[in-house]
């Protein structure tokens, strides 16, 4: 059965011109050019009004003969790099936005929490506010690991002020957090190799809380946020979409 004119928008309904420009096939204007040239069909009928409403969980649409696979979410996983803002828009600088696809960003995902500009690692885009917001809210206490270089020798006093709570330079006194010694090295100073597990996410949170101890982070690469972790072969700069696995994984972190 081909698409239907529904001046109202039945229930699991929607324009076939917002489906497939919610997807990234075009404006609504190429949209409608396309749908005249008879290049869109909806269960094998060729479709020439694109303001048809259609149900896009349903019915088969192809676009120049490419099938379309609806869907209303989209989870990404980035290996965030350096020097790009986890922001939807900036004036001066690139943002994780830039760095999508064409019919990725038509989604219109934002990032899940912050990562500094020279912090790296583990960052998740979505256009799910109710798992965003999950994951964000501060009574979750969703765990976030850090693998961090700081300059200052770490040693078992900062583990346990970091088990205790640590005072920030605002006075605010953190959640408890682990503290892993991974290594140490002389250079001209020594440097210490840390893994850092937190379950809140005040501003420069990891930064701030050495600071408080008197050492300074020089690296930071985020690994994992709840169950989810940073799939280690994603070059910096990269993305993927989650898996079902994954996806189970990041709900289970609820």
């Amino acid at each position: 059965m081909a698409a239907k004119k529904d001046k109202g928008g039945n229930n699991g309904t929607q324009r076939l011109d917002k489906v497939l420009g919610n997807l990234g096939y075009g404006s609504r204007t190429e949209l409608r050019k396309q749908a005249k040239m008879g290049l869109i069909t909806v269960n094998g009928e060729i479709v020439k009004d694109s303001g048809a409403h259609v149900d896009p969980y349903q019915d088969v649409i192809e676009i120049a003969g490419e099938r379309v696979f609806y869907r209303k979410h989209i989870y990404l996983m980035m290996n965030k790099p350096p020097g790009v803002l986890s922001a939807t828009e900036d004036r001066r600088d690139r943002t994780v936005l830039d760095l999508l696809d064409e019919k990725d960003a038509a989604f219109e995902p934002f990032p899940v929490g912050r990562l500094d500009k020279d912090t790296v690692g583990l960052l998740l885009l979505t256009n799910d506010g109710a798992l965003a917001h999950e994951l964000l809210s501060p009574r979750k206490h969703v765990p976030k690991t850090y693998l961090a270089t700081v300059e200052g020798e770490v040693g078992q006093s900062d583990v346990e002020a970091f088990a205790h709570g640590v005072e920030l330079d605002d006075g605010y006194m953190t959640l408890p957090a682990k503290l892993t010694v991974l290594s140490r090295e002389r250079r001209n100073v020594v440097i210490s190799h840390i893994s850092l597990t937190i379950t809140e996410g005040k501003f420069h949170q990891v930064k701030r809380m050495f600071q408080a101890v008197g050492k300074k982070v020089v690296f930071l690469k985020r690994i994992s946020m709840g169950d989810l972790s940073l799939d280690e072969s994603l070059p910096e700069g990269k993305y993927r979409e989650l898996t079902e696995a994954e996806l189970k994984l990041l709900g289970a972190s609820l």
